[in-house]
């Protein structure tokens, strides 16, 4: 849309009088000149054109033209290697079926075709790229020289307002970045809001050394009558993807000494049925909650009676390591599954291909065998995350910053369904890496499994 201006003028008025009749009576004749140089209106023009004809020649369709060719591209070659996997089953004796090798042919010709397309489109848009931005240089090069003819400075002062509003939008972003995060009302848990986390408080080797940096530990959320100081270990003694038993200890002194335990074995070995796979798990009510060996299933291991349950998440749930949790520089293997326990018992958090890849809450009723309850559906995308838990049903999910920092980031409340990204609380870590993390709702500590280490944190609540 072209602005309006107003121009200075400099008026010379000449007074003529002229006597006429009396009929018409008398009139002043003002003769106005302009003392500026005329306004290029035609450059103007030419300048609103050109930004028509740019705006017409670069579109979201033909900037997605390119994705399009590529996926149909990608799914053409995917196809073909399934037509050639089928065609090697026909082969009986060194002979091939005529029918397939002539689909697989004009298969071929296809895929050369939107190669020859992709790289056509490619050239014409790198053309078209250079044309618009030799564009953009002479219609910039044109405005600066209009600008000239704004005597009053109305564009100067547009832009300095632009820079004001823009200043301000970015200080109301910075305040509420600042603001807390959300949580269910202190009538249902009692806690308030989150304020930091500090730490760590506990930082041990344990007794398994260094060769087994995933594993997990912690206490029993909602433990059996004599069982309320106990603390459990998990270490995953098979390629770091398998476990089949659970030491306890009698005591926090106990664990870290590495003394006084009792092990609890699921299996006979690794990897079998019922084998613990992958690092995030936890204990509620003596029963053990983790992903079950090569299934998208929740196990459920009672310590009392040694059994196990299982119940099925939906058919499309990333497992064997499809979703798992990571960070640029690595991925923590096989941790498709995170189990976490709050205030109100155990969740599993997942995610599923028809949510995107994008994280999924499933309530886990704790009977036997257990039922999944209540479900949310999140736009957090899993793989982006290095850790989740729930404290008071709100989900917190992580991220690695650097070797020596931990932040939480992201928060949602399955009461309110309201999601954020604009957390920053951060962990201080002793090790690069945290395998394990999960909130224990007795005493409101963060145990953190890194790189063979038990470590706990505090949450401070407001």
């Amino acid at each position: 849309m072209r602005q309006s201006h107003i121009f200075l003028l400099t008026v010379v008025i000449p007074v003529i009088f002229s006597k006429e009749n009396s009929t018409r009576g008398k009139h002043c004749v003002c003769e106005l000149q302009n003392a500026d140089p005329a306004f290029p209106e035609n450059k103007l023009n030419n300048v609103e054109f050109s930004a028509i004809q740019c705006s017409r020649n670069i579109t979201s369709e033909k900037i997605t033209e390119i994705d399009r060719l590529m996926l149909g591209l990608q799914h053409r070659i995917r196809q073909l290697l399934d037509n050639v996997s089928m065609l090697e089953k026909e082969d009986n004796g060194n002979l091939y079926a005529a029918v397939s090798l002539r689909i697989i042919e004009l298969e071929l010709a296809e895929i050369q075709e939107l190669m020859d397309k992709l790289n056509r489109t490619t050239n014409d848009y790198q053309q078209q790229g250079l044309q618009t931005a030799a564009k953009f240089h002479d219609m910039t090069e044109t405005m600066a020289e209009l600008e000239k003819f704004d005597n009053l400075q109305i564009i100067a002062k547009e832009r300095e307002n632009e820079i004001i509003k823009r200043d301000l939008e970015r200080c109301n972003e910075e305040l509420n970045g600042t603001s807390q995060p959300p949580t269910l009302s202190p009538g249902h848990c009692g806690l308030g809001r989150m304020v930091n986390v500090s730490g760590p408080k506990t930082y041990s080797l344990t007794e398994f050394g260094t060769s087994y940096p995933y594993g997990a530990w912690g206490r029993d959320a909602n433990p059996t009558p004599g069982n309320e100081n106990k603390y459990w270990l998990v270490v995953l003694t098979s390629s770091n993807v398998y476990g089949n038993f659970i030491r306890q200890y009698n005591s926090l002194s106990t664990i870290i000494l590495g003394i006084e335990s009792t092990d609890t074995y699921i299996s006979s070995s690794n990897p079998t049925t019922n084998t613990i796979q992958g690092s995030n798990m936890v204990m509620y009510a003596n029963a053990l909650y983790y992903n079950c060996y090569y299934t998208y299933s929740v196990c459920q291991f009672n310590l009392t009676t040694q059994s196990v349950s299982t119940v099925a998440l939906p058919s499309d749930t990333g497992y064997n390591n499809k979703f798992p949790f990571g960070h640029l520089d690595n991925t923590y293997s096989y941790t498709d599954m995170d189990f976490t326990t709050d205030e109100s018992g155990v969740y599993v958090i997942y995610a599923t291909t028809s949510n995107f890849g994008n994280v999924v809450i499933s309530k886990v009723e704790t009977s036997n065998p257990p039922v999944f309850g209540q479900t949310w559906s999140t736009s957090l995308h899993k793989k982006s995350v290095t850790n989740t838990f729930m404290v008071c049903g709100v989900l917190y999910a992580t991220r690695y910053l650097d070797k020596e920092t931990e932040q939480i980031f992201y928060s949602y409340d399955t009461k309110t369904n309201i999601e954020r990204y604009d957390l920053e609380f951060n962990i201080t870590k002793r090790q690069t890496n945290i395998q394990f993390l999960n909130y224990d709702s007795r005493d409101h500590l963060l145990y953190v499994y890194s790189d063979a280490y038990i470590v706990s944190y505090e949450i401070v609540f407001q």
